[in-house]
């Protein structure tokens, strides 16, 4: 039994203490965006109110302090996920970006017609579709892992998949879909006996999970700050160093140039190479707002409370007749994706809204998750540390009457 204490974390966070409908908000949609501390929120109020300047441009007072703190985010951004240099840690819009960013600057540099990229069948669009562009772009070919009924990644068919034409392998840590946690160093270290470099969606993981790119031994891992109680507009493409200096920019303009010419263009050295233009300078702060925030907690604790929540909502829901879960990895956490009979989720989803209820109905991102399954989208919960086993309790008891409802 965990020791955490989510009371004490609840109040952190003013949004929780509102109704909806007349009912107490029960917020579960946090694997689309955890919600904001106190903390997070005053320092984003605190740079606006005495800091608001751009960074790396001005000699004057507000541009220093202002460089000074988007600069310390980015320290902090380093010590969280143990990466070697703080110049390594780009700062990003979102994990959407990040992984853009890569598929873009390694893609347009290193595959050619012919070559192969390797994603896993349980991806989020946003570690799909970039690839797909660049594979289309430079005449390569998609190729994917499956996964099982349970919703495991079958690994003796990822590295069959592997070969001499295999320029990059992109999954993700976590599925945002099904809650699968994947082997991560496991599937770096097949991917580098062969040389491959590997591209990691980390935007479900780092809030459930510590990372550490160093021992997973990630070339890239990509993750957004409004999934780990930062604000939206703020993320990290996190790349070896090795690798983002060979890479060209994903894209130009200010800031991220040495020398500047109508004939020729020489580019600024990490990170600003990949930071063109005035960046999301309130948001990066917030971030490492989030991450001082999730120090100042029992992290530990925290995780092993947010297992307890996902066995219990798991126990709960799958005892429902009518209901199927979608995903039953053995290795997961933090999301139940479920079905109920032949109710669209997205009716599921409007009448719990009516109880105060917030989770997400839909394809999550993952059409090729949903056609795996033979489902139009699934109803999901996904859980923080600040959710509780009453409000899982609320939400077995809306399950049922949405049955009732429709039976």
């Amino acid at each position: 039994m965990s020791s955490f204490n989510f009371q004490k974390v609840r109040s952190d966070f003013p949004v929780l203490s509102q109704t909806v409908n007349g009912k107490p908000l029960r917020y579960m949609d946090n694997a689309a965006s955890a919600q904001v501390p106190n903390l997070v929120i005053e320092r984003g109020s605190e740079y606006l109110k005495k800091e608001h300047s751009n960074v790396h441009r001005g000699v004057h007072y507000l541009s220093q302090k202002a460089t000074s703190a988007y600069e310390a985010a980015r320290e902090k951004v380093r010590r969280f996920i143990n990466a070697g240099e703080a110049k390594e840690c780009i700062f990003v819009r979102g994990c959407t970006e990040g992984i853009n960013l890569v598929a873009s600057g390694y893609g347009r540099k290193f595959i050619n017609e012919g070559d192969e990229i390797v994603i896993s069948q349980m991806e989020h669009h946003s570690n799909i579709v970039p690839w797909q562009m660049i594979a289309e772009e430079r005449g390569a070919k998609i190729r994917v892992i499956p996964m099982n009924q349970a919703g495991e990644l079958i690994l003796d068919e990822y590295e069959n998949l592997l070969n001499e034409k295999t320029k990059m392998v992109a999954f993700s840590h976590i599925s945002n879909a099904l809650g699968t946690i994947n082997p991560a160093k496991e599937m770096i270290e097949t991917a580098h006996k062969f040389g491959i470099p590997v591209c990691i969606d980390g935007a479900q993981a780092v809030p459930h999970m510590r990372v550490d790119v160093r021992d997973l031994d990630a070339d890239f891992y990509a993750f957004s700050g409004h999934k780990m109680f930062g604000p939206t507009g703020s993320g990290v493409i996190y790349g070896k160093k090795e690798w983002l200096e060979k890479m060209d920019p994903y894209q130009g303009g200010g800031s991220m140039i040495k020398t500047v010419t109508f004939e020729k263009t020489t580019y600024a050295g990490l990170p600003e190479k990949f930071e063109a233009g005035t960046p999301a300078i309130a948001s990066q702060i917030g971030l490492g707002a989030a991450i001082d925030y999730l120090n100042s907690i029992d992290l530990d604790a925290a995780f092993e409370y947010e297992h307890e929540l996902l066995a219990y909502a798991t126990e709960r829901l799958g005892a429902i007749e009518g209901v199927k879960l979608i995903g039953t990895a053995r290795e997961k956490t933090s999301v139940v994706s479920f079905t109920v009979a032949d109710i669209h989720p997205h009716d599921i989803g409007t009448i719990l809204d009516q109880e105060g209820i917030a989770i997400r109905a839909g394809h999550h991102c993952a059409q090729p998750v949903m056609q795996f399954y033979d489902v139009p989208a699934t109803a999901r919960a996904s859980l923080a540390f600040y959710n509780t086993k009453e409000e899982i309790d609320a939400l077995a008891d809306s399950v049922k009457k949405v049955i009732e409802v429709f039976s």
